[in-house]
């Protein structure tokens, strides 16, 4: 049976043949543990393990030592939020973040609510994007941490870190940002963006599921997070467990192919999207383009249609994998917390699509998918026509 055609890259991404290519060794000829210091198997995984943090932290314009390995970026946020309000808890308990984030940041961030902290949520746009102004009117002495996500996984819309992060450096607290969408997408520079802790996810950028990263900031100011797994002296005792030496491997090599490719795959990814969104909207009327046109990820494309009911359409697309909201909300057929959060009527959001590209789509693949989604509009309208009310 021919394979549906692949755009939901937000969710995840397929492992490079290169990635796969680097880490294969070190699951049987190059397999010692980093830890073991007193043979030339352990002496193998180390270096290898130190040549992925220098891939990583080059990616960031950070050193390696300031580079934590994780299972992924939902390890990070967790380390990274936990870790600051548990370290800094003597200056404060005020904390600072969007009703857009990812699931691992909000369920966190209320977690944290809940053992005490303070929490001052941020008005978004009806686009998603936050804006500093607000950041500057929320801080306060006893603010010890603001996150905002990069980029949100469901619009694509890109936020303001660098003026968010200048504006958290001037009032003395840290920022953290949830870079899994943008990590070897998007130029990164935790020194001009002032950026204090920033998480990160293999998975995302075509390395294997669970491995992942947290930048630290180490000078300027020197960041103390309080670990969250403990039980020996790994990643500078911040997350013990012996090191997953082949992930962190791909990790690296996934890190250092993205950067040689990010601004030749970014351009191309932007024209196929346009041509994706050209080729909907021109051929059907009652499309909506959700999101920051301006201000978004060059791979994703988040439309509404119509008089169209999400669910239906997505069971007359079998030739194409791609999501309705989420990955890790489209289980349920209520509207996300994103989308009800900027204000997006149900109607609305129960009639979106999210395409994510990558790597491997083709014009091709966009054009199919267009004629398939063409195709489908006029019978999955008169199909859901009962459930809408008669328009004006």
């Amino acid at each position: 049976m021919k394979r549906p055609i692949y755009l939901d890259h937000l969710a995840t991404t397929p492992c490079d043949p290169q990635v796969v290519e680097a880490m294969l060794p070190y699951f049987t000829e190059h397999f010692g543990n980093a830890s073991s210091r007193s043979h030339a198997y352990g002496w193998a995984a180390e270096e290898a393990v130190a040549q992925a943090r220098e891939q990583v932290a080059a990616l960031l314009g950070a050193a390696p030592r300031e580079i934590v390995f994780t299972a992924g970026a939902t390890e990070s946020n967790n380390l990274a939020l936990k870790g600051a309000m548990s370290a800094y808890a003597s200056k404060g308990r005020h904390i600072i973040s969007q009703p857009t984030e990812h699931k691992a940041v909000l369920d966190t961030v209320k977690w944290l609510e809940a053992q005490g902290a303070e929490v001052t949520w941020l008005p978004v746009s009806a686009a998603g994007r936050v804006s500093a102004a607000d950041v500057a009117a929320a801080l306060r002495p006893e603010t010890v941490l603001v996150s905002v996500m990069h980029a949100n996984n469901e619009l694509g819309t890109v936020n303001p870190i660098a003026e968010i992060g200048a504006l958290c450096h001037d009032h003395g607290a840290l920022f953290h940002t949830d870079a899994a969408q943008t990590f070897g997408k998007l130029p990164l520079d935790v020194q001009a963006m002032h950026i204090d802790l920033l998480s990160m996810s293999g998975h995302k950028i075509y390395a294997p599921k669970g491995v992942g990263a947290l930048y630290v900031r180490r000078r300027g100011p020197r960041v103390t997070l309080a670990p969250q797994i403990h039980g020996g002296s790994q990643e500078r005792g911040l997350r013990s467990g012996t090191l997953a030496v082949p992930s962190l491997v791909a990790l690296g090599a996934a890190a250092a192919l993205g950067g040689r490719l990010m601004a030749d795959e970014a351009a191309r990814l932007k024209a196929l999207r346009d041509r994706l969104w050209r080729g909907i909207s021109e051929a059907v009327a009652g499309v909506i383009r959700n999101g920051d046109p301006e201000h978004t990820l060059p791979h994703c494309l988040h439309i509404s249609l119509e008089d169209v009911a999400a669910d239906v359409m997505m069971s007359h697309l079998r030739g194409l994998a791609l999501s309705s909201g989420s990955a890790c909300s489209s289980a349920t057929l209520a509207p996300s917390h994103v989308l009800r959060a900027v204000g997006m009527p149900d109607e609305q959001a129960h009639a979106s699509l999210r395409f994510g590209l990558g790597r491997h789509t083709t014009e091709a693949e966009i054009d199919a998918a267009v004629a398939q989604i063409v195709e489908a509009v006029p019978t999955v309208r008169r199909l859901c026509a009962d459930q809408f009310s008669p328009r004006a």
